[in-house]
């Protein structure tokens, strides 16, 4: 999520959607069949990809960069996703009710340039969305629009630091039990750290042309161009609304279903962000071009990975460089193989196994002088061995320590673990042996290590892919395995400790980021100490 101080991360509870104690008025019933033929209704790639506006997160002083303050606001407005389909109504980000997009503006800041931002909720008293009453839910006491989950932030100014790593982030509400409503509704955006002076010499892509951001997002539509979320659960005894996951038809990028782009014969960055609900995305072009990662959430890699497939977690992020010099083709689908729910559910279908086409212009460019390095940029080690290994399992760190977590995984899903304010990185995933047998004693004593862990996680040893081998927001938890990652409470560019008081209220969580399975509670307190 978007800056360092997690409380802020949590700004974005800043923004619970609309007044759940007024409650939402549902549609008519829909059938799986109808959102299909509302989606397959819709012609792909005759929608160009749009440019999003952009929010400077600093200003020029005496021509030097400076603090600046962003005032963006939330409200409730029409949103064309596709050329045939009716105007849609969303929540989403604005500097004003006239320039408000899905997703909302591209926050650009500086590395080391501190941002201060008022949020300002002008949505309206009614949600258009359902929501479920029986899962922990920001609910105001006078009624009217959540904006916050407790005493502490009750400020709506934040301040961002953005004191990390250069690379590509993202903003969105975060309200308690609202966060999949919300974000389905499209409250959120990209953010992205620069540092000029260390990443120029990079030689990478830039400028608006030529360095993109492509946030994708699958969505269902009824035919009057409304938003579907379901107001029935798959277990309506225990919750009446709640499903595991929320799967769209239709893919959305950038805020429009299935675009195209023109490209020309020459390098773009891509800077992909899997803001979806649920959904795991498995890129490829289908002219062959693989993607050159050079980053992944807000860290870059050491070296660059060459790879032809990308799995793409849900709230995850990679920065990639794709050369369409090299094309065989004059154009290029990106789709996706992932299954749903991933790994272990159905294949994508002729809609959601389609994303996006690339347009290619016949004539090379022979002025690009854009390249991809050999190496990158270098940060803290890894070193497992600077963990407290000897320490019992904490939810309390210290700020300006390492840790090594074992994460457990014995459901069918798998699950992208997302902690606030920390970066941390996968290096090892262990299968499990005797699966059944732990997991019944794990659902009896809820204790891994009186269900002796250390003999059942002796399985296949997982190796953790090239191009995720940095630090990290988001990690991938695979089902049937126990897997091992370094998690660093500091500033991996230096090894020192945090610029502000890790330690102040409120605190902050680690969750699953499939947002419907957040929202039914898979979320937790983490609380830095002294």
């Amino acid at each position: 999520m978007v800056p360092v101080r997690a409380a802020v991360a949590a700004a974005l509870l800043l923004v619970a959607a609309a007044s759940v104690a007024a409650g939402f008025r549902p549609g008519p019933p829909v059938s799986e069949d109808t959102l299909e033929k509302v989606a397959a209704s819709l012609e792909m790639y005759v929608d160009v990809l749009p440019q999003m506006p952009k929010v400077l997160g600093y200003s020029l002083k005496y021509g030097r960069p400076a603090p600046a303050h962003l005032a963006i606001g939330m409200y409730q407005k029409k949103w064309k996703f596709h050329r045939d389909l009716p105007a849609t109504t969303v929540f989403a980000f604005g500097t004003s009710a006239e320039s408000t997009t899905f997703p909302g503006p591209t926050v650009e800041a500086l590395q080391g340039v501190p941002l201060w931002v008022t949020w300002d909720n002008h949505l309206p008293d009614r949600h258009i969305l359902p929501w479920d009453p029986t899962v922990p839910t920001a609910i105001p006491r006078a009624g009217g629009v959540p904006t916050a989950r407790g005493p502490t932030w009750t400020t709506p100014t934040y301040a961002y630091p953005n004191a990390q790593s250069p690379g590509v982030l993202w903003y969105h509400d975060h309200a308690l039990g609202l966060t999949r409503a919300n974000l389905l509704a499209g409250l959120l955006g990209a953010y992205v750290i620069r540092n000029p002076a260390v990443e120029a010499p990079l030689g990478l892509p830039c400028g608006d042309a030529f360095d993109r951001v492509l946030v994708l997002a699958d969505r269902s539509f009824y035919a009057d161009g409304s938003i579907y979320m379901n107001c029935a659960g798959v277990n309506p005894r225990i919750h009446p609304q709640w499903q595991p996951e929320y799967f769209g038809e239709a893919v959305t990028v950038y805020g429009k279903a299935w675009p195209f782009l023109p490209v020309a014969r020459r390098r773009y960055r891509f800077r992909i962000i899997n803001a979806s609900n649920a959904r795991f995305f498995n890129l490829s072009l289908t002219n062959g071009l693989p993607f050159h990662v050079v980053g992944s959430d807000t860290s870059y890699l050491p070296r660059p990975a060459a790879v032809t497939h990308l799995l793409v977690a849900v709230a995850e992020a990679f920065d990639v460089v794709v050369d369409f010099s090299e094309s065989p083709t004059p154009e290029a689908e990106l789709v996706n193989t992932a299954p749903y729910p991933y790994p272990d559910g159905d294949a994508p279908n002729h809609l959601s196994g389609k994303v996006m086409k690339f347009v290619v212009a016949p004539e090379k460019v022979w002025d690009d002088h854009y390249t991809v390095p050999a190496r990158l940029l270098e940060y803290v080690k890894i070193a497992e061995e600077e963990a407290r290994l000897e320490d019992p399992a904490t939810e309390t760190p210290r700020a300006g320590t390492t840790e090594v977590w074992e994460v457990i995984n014995l459901t069918q899903d798998n699950h992208p673990l997302h902690l606030h304010l920390a970066t941390f990185q996968a290096v090892r995933a262990r299968g499990l042996v005797g699966l059944e047998e732990f997991k019944r004693c794990m659902e009896r004593l809820n204790d891994a290590t009186r269900c002796d862990v250390g003999r059942h996680a002796v399985g296949e040893e997982a190796a953790v892919p090239e191009h995720e081998r940095t630090w990290k927001n988001v990690v991938k938890i695979a089902p049937g395995f126990m897997t091992t990652v370094v998690v660093k409470f500091l500033m991996v560019e230096t090894g020192r400790t945090y610029p502000f008081d890790a330690t102040a209220e409120p605190g902050y969580v680690y969750h699953c980021h499939i947002l419907d399975h957040e929202d039914n509670a898979m979320i937790r307190p983490m609380k830095l100490i002294k």
